[in-house]
């Protein structure tokens, strides 16, 4: 049923708990799965980032995609990695829709507070605009 798995991750706790369902919906289904992480280059004009820069959201971003990747193969799945800047969301839509992939499954914990209500929570505008089925892995523990 599914071939091709989207990953969007970002290394937060949520992202790394739907890893584990990621992961087994690949080892049932024999699936592939795309790991992609996002430098978001629209949280860099915002306060809370003046100290960060693109270098360092770079270097962490091919962290989180090495990490991830790594885990994937150490479950024996078929892994592709990709990172891109942009918008997260609209990163997101993007990739599954030139990959082809039939599934997307996300964490739904990521940015909180006053970030995702001015911002909006990505998981939530790609489970309202995507067309592959989306599956949201809630953190252990969220309320």
């Amino acid at each position: 049923m599914y071939d091709d798995i989207l990953f969007p991750t970002d290394g937060s706790d949520g992202a790394n708990e739907a890893l584990a369902h990621a992961l087994e919906l690949a080892e049932t289904h024999d699936a592939t799965i795309h790991v992609l992480s996002v430098v978001d280059s629209t949280y860099l004009g915002s306060a809370a980032a003046e100290a960060t820069t693109i270098e360092s959201l770079q270097e962490r971003t091919e962290q989180v995609i090495d990490e991830t990747v790594d885990d994937v193969t150490d479950h024996g799945a078929t892994v592709v990695a990709e990172r891109r800047m942009g918008d997260p969301y609209g990163e997101i839509l993007d990739y599954a829709d030139t990959a082809g992939v039939d599934l997307i499954v996300m964490g739904t914990h990521g940015r909180s507070g006053l970030d995702r209500f001015l911002l909006g929570s990505v998981t939530e505008k790609v489970v309202r605009t995507a067309d592959p089925p989306v599956l949201t892995v809630r953190l252990s523990g969220d309320t």
